[in-house]
């Protein structure tokens, strides 16, 4: 190999090795503002949780009410961790905070129990698409995603309020029958 070969592949792979190096620098910035983002992200969701058991007690996150499809999504004003909370730690309260938005709007019921509803229409299994369709149609004023629907369903079965069954590759899910559980205390399972 001539030195002048070697001088071309030497810079070659300096270029290579700068390209490769700024590349990286600008994910890890992307990476870093994104981890930025969530950390926001979860100081609010904190100050949401400590909110909520302040004022209603010990929060059941399986209870809580889905957001509707038409308010729009809350972001953080501030850039700090603990945006919502004062130099002492409690949460601040007035000028527009949470607490004022969650008194004047009414309660709509929760996601379970308008699938347990729909269940208790029917004698055999339902699809959770069936069920989402059922719910969009019967309630247009809710829109839960069909990962929301399923998530809730499974909640549901982990609760012993509904019952899974598996026909091959779908998955269905059924009333568990008030009577049943009191005669008992516990939820069958014929899966």
């Amino acid at each position: 190999m001539t030195s002048q070969s070697a001088a071309t592949l030497r810079s070659r792979y300096v270029e290579q090795a700068a390209s490769d190096l700024e590349q990286n620098r600008r994910r890890q910035q992307e990476l870093a503002e994104r981890i930025a983002v969530l950390k926001q992200e979860e100081g609010l969701l904190v100050d949401i949780l400590t909110l909520a058991e302040r004022y209603e007690g010990p929060v059941d996150p399986s209870r809580l009410p889905e957001q509707a499809q038409d308010e729009p999504a809350v972001t953080p004003a501030r850039p700090s961790a603990a945006a919502g909370r004062s130099t002492t730690g409690r949460p601040r309260t007035g000028r527009g905070t949470v607490q004022a938005g969650a008194k004047g709007k009414s309660r709509q019921p929760l996601l379970g129990d308008l699938l347990r509803e729909l269940l208790s229409a029917y004698d055999e299994p339902r699809l959770a698409k069936e069920l989402r369709d059922e719910l969009l149609e019967k309630h247009p004023d809710r829109n839960p995603t069909p990962q929301v629907v399923r998530n809730t369903l499974e909640a549901l079965v982990a609760k012993g309020r509904i019952r899974r069954h598996k026909q091959q590759r779908s998955v269905m899910y059924s009333l568990v029958e008030p009577v049943e559980r009191a005669t008992d205390g516990t939820a069958r399972s014929d899966d």
